[in-house]
């Protein structure tokens, strides 16, 4: 890793993404302590990772879903991490119903789904209450449901002034979960913005019974105006809503009226083009 340095603010969730191989694990392991930056310092709140007395008051994590001693039950397991950091007791039956494990508590770990597993990872990383989390990954192995629970839950968790810091491949999901975005490749920092203004107005598309007419407006306001082949006017530089007020001010009857925007998942490949260490012939074709 070379050159990374960002931060995840509280009461936002981050969303971290970059292409396979691009330092992710590595860079979420470093901020707990797993493995040890070559350079440089990772810290949460000011300190190491390491050196908090009881770690799991500070950051709840969630890396790896199958990292747990498979003879366990689920409630055994979050009451060996709850002694280990003198955390309440009381706390493991809340977390368990909180991701919906309670009916679950007594099984045995070994037999759990991946579903089920994610679940206990997640109940695990809120079991202190942190007001620092991450997250990679989060949403394998569950449904649909679980996918939009867990979408909920982290917007939750960041209303409440928490810092959730998420890792994750779903542009879909990264859409509606993210308020800000970090993207690396290569181990080195590519963009840190806030989704909004990565995923600003593209264009307008317009339609109007007057197209020249419009056209010459918009130009001499300084936007630029391109005519599709279905006639449509594709509108840089003015806002969905100063064309209409425009438009509607000169009288000029409109017959469509859309802002586009471009994905998240067009705008990252963008930025990621020349920073994947694997891609198939035909992608880099």
């Amino acid at each position: 890793m070379d050159g990374l340095s960002f931060t995840a603010p509280p009461g936002s969730v981050t969303g971290f993404l970059g292409p396979n191989g691009a330092g992710k694990s590595t860079t979420m392991r470093m901020i707990l302590g797993l493995d040890a930056p070559t350079a440089g310092t990772v810290t949460v709140n000011g300190r190491p990772y390491t050196g908090y007395r009881r770690p799991l008051l500070e950051v709840g994590a969630l890396l790896d879903a199958g990292a747990v001693a498979g003879g366990r039950s689920a409630r055994d397991h979050l009451r060996w991490l709850a002694l280990s950091n003198g955390i309440p007791r009381s706390r493991v039956d809340e977390v368990l119903r909180q991701v919906g494990l309670a009916s679950a508590a007594r099984q045995s770990v070994g037999g759990f789904s991946l579903g089920m597993a994610q679940r206990l990872g997640i109940a695990a990383a809120l079991l202190s209450d942190p007001p620092v989390l991450m997250f990679d990954e989060p949403v394998n192995g569950l449904d649909p449901d679980g996918v939009a629970w867990i979408r909920t839950l982290l917007r939750s968790l960041a209303g409440q002034g928490r810092t959730v810091f998420l890792s994750s491949h779903l542009m879909s999901e990264m859409a509606l979960t993210a308020d800000r975005l970090v993207i690396i490749g290569r181990g080195r920092l590519i963009a840190e913005t806030g989704i909004g203004d990565l995923l600003a107005e593209d264009h307008v598309r317009v339609r109007c019974a007057e197209p020249d007419e419009l056209s010459g407006l918009l130009a001499a306001r300084g936007a630029t105006v391109a005519r599709g082949t279905d006639g449509a006017l594709r509108v840089t530089g003015a806002t969905a809503g100063e064309i209409g007020d425009l438009a509607r001010t000169r009288g000029l009857g409109l017959l469509e009226l859309s802002p586009q925007r471009t994905s998240l998942e067009e705008r990252y490949m963008e930025l990621t083009r020349d920073a994947a260490e694997y891609r198939s012939e035909a992608a880099a074709s």
